[in-house]
C-alpha cells in the first residue's frame, strides 16, 4: 500500500510544479506589466466583433484586443478632456465599417445581376473588392475562385466591411498606383503614421504576427484612392461589352484636381480628425509612450439617411455597434455636412415693378466635388421669397410627400444659371446615359454622363492631367458661373444661380431664405430596382419606407430687400464672398451703376495692409495676408463709407 502510494505522492508533486509552472508562465509580464492570462481575460471582454485568421488577414475582432477600449482607462485617451478615442469603437458605426452590410449595397447589388444574370459573378467580385475587401483579395491572393454575393453571408471576412487591415496592410508601393478595388497588400506587414523609432514592433509580431512600420501612404490619400476611383465596363440593352468605360466615382482624382491636394490637405484631414495627444496605442499598455498626432477613426461623410437606416435595422443587419455608438457616427456625420461642406451667399440684386433679383452663390469646401462617390446623390436649392406679412410670393426647390423635388422634369432636371419660375428647381447631379443615350440607375449599362454639374473643388480645372475621369457634362459646361469667378479664371469651386422672381403687385419689402439640401437616395432612382424582386431588394424597401427621407439641410442664408422705390443702403448692395476665405481670395461685388473704392484693408488689431487687388465691370478682387485672422475692409461707395468683415482660414 505504501509502494502504491509513492508513485501517486511524486505523480501530485510533477503536476503542482507542471500546474505552478504554467499558472507562472501564463502570469509573467508580455513585455509589460501584465501575464498572457491577464491579457486574454482582458481581451475577451464581451465583444461582439469577430475573430478570424485568414491566409492572409485577421478581422477586427484581434485588432480590438490592443485599439479598443482600454479596461484600465489609460490608452486611447485624448488627453486634453479625457475621452474615450479608441479606433475600434468610433470605426464599428461607420458606413466603412458596415460596407458589406448596407441594405442598399446589398439590393442595388442584386438589381445589377438580375439585369444581367450571366454577369452576376463578375459584378459581384468587382463591387465586392471595395465592400468585402479582405474576403474577395483573400481568394484572389490564395488563387482560388473568385468571390462572390453568394459567398457573402456566410463569410467573417466578408462581414467585416472595410475594417482595419483594409486600409493598414496596403502595399505603400502601389498605393495611389492602381484604381477599381484593385488592392495590393503586404502581408507580412501594417503601416500607419509613425516612424519606425517611435514603435515597438514586438507587441504586434507578438499578437497577430505582422511588422507594424511607417507608410506615408498612410498619412496622405492615396490609401484611399484604390477604391474612391471606380471606372465600370459598359454593356448595352442586351448585356452586350462595348469597350466603354463609365467613371462611377473619381473622388480620389476630384481631390488630385483641387489646391488641397498641392496643399497638404489629405483625405484624412477632415474624414479622420487629429488630436494633438499623446495617445497611447495600445491597451493595457500604459508603459508605452504616447504618440502624437492621433487620427480619429471618425470616417464621417455625408450619407445621414443611411446610417440612420443601418442604426434602426442593426439587429437585423447584424451590426455590431450599439445605438449609442450609432448617434455618435451621425452627431459627427451631420457636423461634417452642416459645417464643413459648403457656403451659401445670397445677394440682393436690385428690383423692379415686376421683378427682384437675387444671385445665390455656393461654395464648395469639400476636397472633392459635392456630392461625391455613388451616382444616386445629389443635392439642390431652394429658394423661398416672402412679403413682409409672412406669405410665400415664390418657392423653388420645394418637396411633396415623397420628397421629391417639386417641379422634377422627366426625365431629369436641367442644369439652370437663371431662374424664373417655381417649377425649375437647381439640382447638383450625374446622370447616367446608356448606349441610346437614355438616363439609366443599372451602373453596367452607364456609358456616357449626361448631365454632371456637382459642385467641383476649389481649384478644379478643365485642363488638369485627370479632367478625362471628372468631366463637367451638360449645360454647366458652359454656365459662364459654374468653377468660375467674376474675372472668368477657372477653379473658384463655386456656382451663382440667378433668381429672377416674379413679384408683380407686391410693393412692400421682401425676404429671401436660400438653402441647400442633400439626398444621398432620391425617391426616382430606385424606381427601376424596385421594379424587381429579390430578399435584399424587398428587405431594402421595406427598410426604405420605414425611415425618415427628409432631406438634410447642408446650408443656408437669407437677406432682405426693401421696398419698391427705395434704394437699398449702401452696406446692402455690397457683398463680400467668399466668406469665410480659404485660400485668401475674396471678391467684393456691386451693382454696376455703383462708384466703389478701396480705401484700405485693416487686420483684427487695427493695422494698415497693403494687399493685391483687380477690378473688373462690377467686382473687385483682392488677395488677403496669409495668415489666418478676421479682416476689416474700408470701402467708398458713391462716397459714402462702407465696412465690412471677411474672415480668412
Amino acid at each position: 500500500m505504501v509502494r502504491r502510494r509513492k508513485p501517486l505522492l511524486l505523480l501530485g508533486v510533477v503536476l503542482v510544479v507542471v500546474l505552478s509552472g504554467a499558472w507562472t508562465e501564463a502570469n509573467r509580464p508580455v513585455r509589460g506589466p501584465h501575464g498572457r492570462l491577464a491579457l486574454a481575460l482582458f481581451r475577451s471582454v464581451s465583444d461582439t466583433l469577430p475573430v478570424l485568421r485568414s491566409n492572409y488577414f485577421w478581422t477586427s475582432g484581434r485588432c480590438a484586443g490592443c485599439h479598443g477600449r482600454d479596461l484600465l482607462g489609460e490608452a486611447s485617451i485624448d488627453p486634453a478632456n479625457g475621452r474615450d478615442v479608441n479606433v475600434v469603437n468610433d470605426w464599428r458605426s461607420t458606413l466603412m465599417a458596415n460596407s458589406a452590410r448596407d441594405p442598399f449595397f446589398r439590393a442595388k447589388l442584386d438589381h445589377e445581376a438580375l439585369v444581367n444574370p450571366a454577369h452576376s459573378e463578375a459584378l459581384s467580385n468587382k463591387c465586392l473588392s471595395c465592400h468585402a475587401p479582405l474576403a474577395m483579395h483573400e481568394e484572389r491572393m490564395a488563387g482560388r475562385p473568385p468571390f462572390t454575393a453568394a459567398m457573402l453571408d456566410t463569410s467573417v471576412l466578408a462581414g467585416d466591411g472595410v475594417s482595419c487591415l483594409a486600409c493598414h496592410m496596403q502595399s505603400p508601393i502601389d498605393a495611389g498606383h492602381f484604381f477599381s478595388g484593385d488592392l495590393h497588400f503586404d502581408s507580412a506587414h501594417v503601416y500607419g503614421p509613425y516612424a519606425d523609432d517611435q514603435i515597438d514592433p514586438n507587441i504586434m509580431q507578438s499578437f497577430v504576427g505582422f511588422t507594424p512600420g511607417f507608410g506615408d501612404h498612410m498619412v496622405n490619400s492615396e490609401v484611399c484612392a484604390g477604391c474612391h476611383t471606380l471606372i465600370t465596363q459598359t454593356v448595352d440593352l442586351q448585356g452586350n461589352t462595348t469597350g466603354d468605360e463609365f467613371v462611377e466615382q473619381a473622388t480620389y482624382h476630384e481631390w488630385k484636381n483641387s489646391v488641397y491636394s498641392a496643399n497638404d490637405v489629405h483625405c484624412n484631414t477632415c474624414h479622420m480628425p487629429r488630436v494633438e495627444g499623446p495617445v497611447i496605442l495600445a491597451a493595457e499598455y500604459a508603459f508605452l509612450p504616447g504618440q502624437t498626432p492621433f487620427g480619429l477613426h471618425h470616417l464621417a461623410g455625408a450619407n445621414v439617411h443611411m446610417l440612420e437606416i443601418m442604426k434602426a435595422n442593426r439587429e437585423a443587419l447584424h451590426i455590431p455597434a450599439t445605438e449609442e455608438q450609432f448617434d455618435s457616427t451621425i452627431a459627427r456625420t451631420k457636423a461634417m455636412l452642416m459645417q464643413r461642406t459648403m457656403d451659401v451667399d445670397l445677394d440682393p440684386m436690385g428690383r423692379t415693378a415686376d421683378t427682384a433679383f437675387f444671385d445665390v452663390r455656393l461654395t464648395n469646401r469639400a476636397g472633392h466635388r459635392f456630392p461625391s462617390g455613388y451616382p444616386s446623390r445629389r443635392a439642390f436649392v431652394r429658394l423661398v421669397v416672402r412679403n413682409a406679412d409672412g406669405d410665400t410670393v415664390f418657392a423653388s426647390g420645394l418637396v411633396d410627400d415623397t420628397f421629391e423635388v417639386l417641379g422634377h422634369d422627366t426625365p431629369y432636371e436641367p442644369h439652370h444659371d437663371v431662374i424664373r419660375r417655381e417649377e425649375d428647381v437647381q439640382i447638383y447631379e450625374l446622370v447616367m446615359g446608356d448606349v441610346n443615350g437614355d438616363p439609366t440607375t443599372v451602373l453596367e449599362r452607364a456609358k456616357t454622363p449626361l448631365k454632371d454639374d456637382r459642385l467641383v473643388p476649389l481649384g478644379f480645372t478643365t485642363t488638369h492631367a485627370s479632367y478625362d475621369t471628372m468631366r463637367i457634362a451638360g449645360v454647366a459646361l458652359n454656365d459662364i458661373d459654374f468653377n468660375h469667378d467674376a474675372f472668368g479664371a477657372e477653379g473658384s469651386g463655386t456656382d451663382v444661380v440667378h433668381y429672377h422672381v416674379p413679384v408683380s403687385g407686391v410693393n412692400g419689402a421682401l425676404l429671401a431664405t436660400a438653402q441647400v439640401y442633400y439626398q444621398p437616395i432620391p425617391p426616382a432612382w430606385n424606381a427601376a430596382m424596385f421594379a424587381f424582386n429579390s430578399a435584399y431588394i424587398d428587405t431594402f424597401r421595406t427598410m426604405l419606407g420605414q425611415s425618415d427621407h427628409s432631406p438634410i439641410l447642408v446650408a443656408a442664408d437669407s437677406i432682405g430687400l426693401g421696398p419698391l422705390g427705395v434704394a437699398a443702403s449702401s452696406l446692402e448692395r455690397i457683398t463680400v464672398s467668399p466668406n469665410p476665405s480659404l485660400d485668401g481670395t475674396a471678391e467684393i461685388r456691386f451693382a454696376s451703376h455703383e462708384r466703389v473704392e478701396l480705401v484700405t484693408v485693416y487686420d483684427a488689431r487695427g493695422a494698415v495692409l497693403s494687399i493685391p487687388t483687380e477690378r473688373r465691370n462690377n467686382s473687385l478682387r483682392l488677395t488677403l495676408p496669409p495668415v489666418a485672422g478676421v479682416y476689416l475692409i474700408h470701402l467708398l461707395v458713391n462716397g459714402s463709407p462702407v465696412l465690412k468683415r471677411i474672415v480668412r482660414r
